[in-house]
Order: structure tokens, then sequence, then C-alpha cells
């Protein structure tokens, strides 16, 4: 069995480098469905064996993109139509796409009219989640998503073959809360960098995979002594607490990410899929339970989340990583943030963008967080 430090390594190397990835599934004869951000129905494609891989764009210049999208738009989105009309997707025969923002109302657009030979599956996720209508809608949504992908890849998704990657699935939401606690007793070892890394590379793997690993590590962690961690702990929530470079500005300044809601990371894996008959309506009724901006709510319970995560685990701030110009993120800030410094949080904004970027503003900015707490 491979190291502690082996298994967390090769999990960094798959985060920072999706393409080889995908490479190596297509070579093994495996067929891949893109899945967009964020909350596209992972299972039905697991559960016709093929490879659900998550696209988070990359650090990159926009340049074919323009064509497409105004600058204003989502970085995520504008990096991943910069790669998919680079070519860097060769071999996804088709995405599926959810419009939850306006850009990603542009992409289910662009996409088809732009790169050709990549077939997008468009469905909606309904806002209004509080009514029966929601669980029948959403229901219809994903049965067309089902069809679809039977169509293009030329399989059958059975009920019971749902049913086993729903399981699969739970399993790994359960492993990814486990290594996160685990996590926290060893800020040794889980720096911010290695944790993005655990995270992100979820999306680029099956999850039979990647719960594999985080067996193997989550059982290495148990069994070493708790380390007594004297820096400063922090909470992220926003969409990506990435790049790399972000992330090594915490390490330089002694902080310790401690938790977060991350729409990349643990803001995945906090509403498991439910119990019942039917895999179809058991994966909408998810939907129903998730917390996230994305998402209409009746009240702003990530101000409540986000206090919760505060408390549970010691944290001294909580940083925002604000994605430029991600509307239902930046709308929300406003509300929560002032609610968290009412309640005597200290709240931290920084810009993340997917462009080449030195991040010289968010060291300043973190460098005098770090005196203040």
């Amino acid at each position: 069995m491979a190291s502690l430090q082996e298994n967390l390594q090769r999990l960094q190397e798959i985060a920072a480098n999706p393409k080889a990835q995908l490479d190596r599934y297509l070579k093994s004869g495996r067929q891949v469905v893109g899945c967009f951000p964020i909350y596209t129905p992972e299972v039905l494609a697991d559960a016709a064996g093929l490879v659900p891989m998550g696209m988070w764009g990359a650090q990159t210049e926009f340049s074919l993109a323009k064509k497409y999208l105004v600058p204003f738009a989502c970085p995520i989105m504008q990096s991943c139509m910069e790669l998919a009309l680079g070519g860097k997707y060769a071999g996804v025969k088709a995405v599926m796409i959810s419009p939850m923002c306006d850009t990603l109302r542009c992409i289910t657009q662009d996409f088809k009219f732009g790169v050709k030979d990549i077939v997008s599956i468009p469905f909606t996720l309904p806002q209004n989640r509080r009514i029966t209508a929601a669980i029948q809608y959403l229901t219809e949504e994903y049965g067309h998503v089902k069809e679809r992908l039977e169509e293009i890849y030329e399989v059958e998704i059975r009920e019971e073959a749902i049913a086993k990657s729903i399981e699969c699935y739970n399993q790994h939401s359960r492993a990814m809360r486990r290594f996160a606690q685990l996590a926290n007793r060893h800020l040794d070892i889980i720096t911010p960098t290695m944790r993005h890394g655990v995270f992100k590379s979820a999306w680029f793997m099956t999850k039979a995979e990647h719960l594999a690993y985080l067996r193997q590590i989550i059982g290495q962690l148990e069994s070493l002594p708790d380390y007594e961690f004297t820096g400063k702990r922090v909470i992220l929530t926003g969409i990506t607490g990435e790049p790399d470079s972000f992330l090594k500005i915490l390490e330089d300044h002694n902080m310790a990410v401690v938790g977060d809601d991350l729409a990349q990371e643990m803001r995945q894996y906090r509403t498991e899929i439910p119990e019942g008959d039917n895999g179809i309506v058991r994966l909408a009724k998810q939907w129903m339970e998730r917390i996230d901006p994305m998402a209409h709510e009746d009240e702003l319970r990530r101000v409540e989340l986000l206090h919760g995560l505060c408390r549970e685990n010691a944290a001294d701030a909580v940083i925002v990583c604000l994605m430029k110009f991600c509307d239902p993120e930046e709308y929300e800030y406003v509300a929560y943030s002032q609610e968290l410094k009412d309640a005597g949080i200290t709240v931290l904004s920084v810009d993340i963008d997917q462009q080449p970027n030195s991040y010289d503003q968010a060291r300043t900015r973190i460098e005098t967080l770090a005196e203040m707490l």
C-alpha cells in the first residue's frame, strides 16, 4: 500500500493536470462526459459506465473565448470556452450544463454553436424548490438527460445501476466529510494546498477510484497523533479557493483552512442523496435540500452555516473567495458578510480570477489580516 504522502501527492498531480487524467481514461477505452459547474447529475453518467469529469477551466489567457463571451463574464466559463475552442476537451462526446447563472445560460448556446464536435446537454434546475411540482419538473429534466446520454453514448442506464452509483456517491460524500474532520487534526500535513488538491482531484476521477484513495488516507491519518497547530484558522467560502498561488499565501502567513463553503469543495458533500425507490426522483430530491447561493432561498441559510463552521472549528476568520463577475456570490456577500461581522466574526474578501495573476493585492490583504488576528 502506498504511503500517506504518496497518496496525497498522487491526488495533487491529478488535480493539477486533469488533461492527463482525461487522456488516461480515453486511452483505456473509457468514455467521458464533461460536467460544467455545478450540480450536474453525475450519477446518471456513472451508472452508464461513463466517466463524469468536472470542467473548472484553468489559469489561462482568454483569446478564442472573447468571440462568444463578454469580458465581464464568469472567468471559469470563459476559461472552459477557451479550452474547448482550443481542442483541450478532445475525446469528450458530450457535456452536461445547467443554466444556473447568466453566464451559464449563455454557455448553453455558445457551446452548442461554437464547439461543434461536443454535444451540449442542457437541463434546468428549478429555483422554487419548496413545492411538489419542483420535484416532478426536475425528475423530467433528469429523465431527458438520461435519454440523451443513452442516445449519444449508445448505452442503457438501468435502475439498479443508478441505485449502485447513488450508494457509491453517498459513501464518497461521507468519506470527504470524514477527511475534512481529520484534516483539522493534522494541519501540519494537510496544508491549504494539500487539502484543496484532495477535494479538486475528485472532479477528475470516478468516485469509486477517488473513494479508494480517501479510505487509505483516512486510515493513515487516523493512525497518527493529533498535531497542535498554533497558527490562525480560517474558513473559506465562495466558488473556488484556487489557484495554489493564492493558497500558498495563506501558508506563508501560518494560516490553515479548517473548513469551507466552496462550490468546488465541501458544498458538494454536505447533502446526501436520500433513500427511495426511484433513482432519478432521489436525485431530484437531493437538489431541494442543498444550501447554495445559486439556488433560490427563502432565507439566507448561509449565515447560519458559516457561523456554525466558525464555532465548530474554532476559526479566527472567514475569507470570502469572490470569483470576479460572479453575480450570485457578490449579491449574497453584502448580506451575509455584514451579519457575520455583527456576530463578531472577522471577514475578509479576496478577488479570485482564472487569468494569470500575481495576487499581490491578496497577499497584502492577508498579511494585514494575519497581523490583526
